[in-house]
């Protein structure tokens, strides 16, 4: 590769986000080339809850919109990516403690539902108390109320290699592993350095998209010049694998200890248990989970599930890119940002947040936000009408 090649988007980064931009450029019949680090779906990606759901507990903090295209993805990830994603059963019991009565869950519901167009899995329930016994030795002691409704669950990592395969099948290319080194943006072009086995190359771009991740400030700061900043926290999440199963679905939890929402879900014949939120100061590629937060996670779970014997098969930490605040991690907006480098004509876009089910949406709005910086290309495809399956 010479410094001829040209591409009217680069984009660094191949976790789910990267490859939802890539995929939806690649439809639009731009040139796109990706270019990661390590692997697909390396970092957070690979590291997530494995969920794509619309937010239910989104609405307590007023982010309707987001609930709203949450659910809406969900419905057309759901059409698109059978294989991949499927809907699983939510408990969400009450107990006498609670933080939020059977009234106020019974209304968030029912919004959610509205939300949902009362759509496929768009309802829900209560469950008979004479059926509480079924469900995978839940607690009933001060159970007052339980309620199922429906979202849907994926293996994060597999949906990440299904759009990258879709993208390329559209015309995209992929360098990985490949590190990007440095870019200058020199007028109307985005020159471009990166490393491959161990030898530079270069090439040029319309613009560039910095879908890094967690690594995003570090990308940011090999750009020239150099594009606004913005201010995040990285936020560390934990899950652990458990050995047993849980037969009857998933359950949406709130723990004892603080009233967070914990998820306890089927994972691959074991149990996915998670997650936590603690403030992450050391560099990405070190993340790991912390004995607090493995305490933390197994005494919740074993108020629920007293019965279970536990062990643990896994753990793994994944980190959260939010708006830097001085309110709790878990209260924070969990809105995509997209910081340009022009309001009007950007050369550069960094990805800042994200999340796992709307992330063809964040690609739909990063090229609206870049309508007036690539040129008129002739569409591919229609990515509503392609199917997302592995290679």
């Amino acid at each position: 590769m010479s410094a001829t090649n040209h591409y009217d988007l680069i984009i660094v980064g191949g976790g789910i986000q990267g490859v939802a931009v890539a995929q939806a450029a690649a439809a639009r019949g731009y040139s796109v080339l990706v270019l990661e680090k390590t692997a697909l779906a390396a970092g957070t990606s690979s590291r997530s809850s494995k969920l794509i759901h619309g937010g239910l507990r989104y609405l307590e903090s007023g982010q309707f919109g987001l609930v709203r295209e949450s659910l809406k993805e969900r419905a057309e990830l759901l059409r698109l990516a059978p294989s991949l994603i499927r809907l699983q059963p939510f408990y969400l019991p009450i107990y006498q403690q609670a933080s939020r009565d059977s009234l106020t869950i019974r209304a968030g519901l029912s919004l959610y539902a509205l939300l949902a167009g009362f759509g496929k899995g768009a309802g829900f329930c209560s469950i008979p108390q004479r059926k509480w016994g079924e469900l995978d030795g839940l607690s009933t002691r001060g159970l007052k109320h339980v309620f199922q409704y429906w979202d849907a669950q994926t293996d994060d990592q597999a949906l990440t290699r299904a759009i990258m395969h879709s993208a390329l099948s559209l015309g995209a290319e992929l360098r990985c592993p490949a590190e990007f080194t440095r870019a200058r943006i020199s007028g109307d072009t985005c020159e471009i350095e990166f490393l491959e086995n161990n030898q530079a190359y270069q090439c040029t771009a319309s613009v560039l998209i910095n879908a890094a991740g967690p690594w995003i400030n570090q990308v940011a700061e090999r750009i020239s010049p150099p594009p606004p900043a913005y201010p995040i926290e990285l936020v560390q999440g934990t899950h652990l694998v458990l050995n047993g199963q849980l037969n009857r679905g998933c359950y949406y939890l709130e723990s004892p200890q603080d009233r967070r929402a914990i998820f306890a879900l089927p994972w691959k014949q074991h149990i996915l248990l998670g997650t936590t939120e603690t403030v992450f100061k050391g560099e990405p590629e070190k993340v790991s989970p912390l004995m607090t937060e493995e305490v933390y996670l197994l005494g919740c779970f074993r108020y629920y599930f007293p019965d279970h014997y536990i062990t643990i098969r896994e753990r793994f930490a994944g980190l959260r890119i939010l708006p830097e605040s001085g309110s709790t991690p878990f209260n924070r907006s969990r809105e995509t940002y997209l910081q340009c480098d022009h309001p009007k004509y950007p050369r550069v876009v960094g990805i800042y947040g994200g999340k796992l089910t709307v992330c063809r949406a964040t690609a739909r709005k990063v090229l609206h936000t870049l309508r007036l910086s690539l040129p008129v290309r002739i569409p591919r495809a229609d990515i509503s009408q392609l199917s997302l399956e592995l290679p």
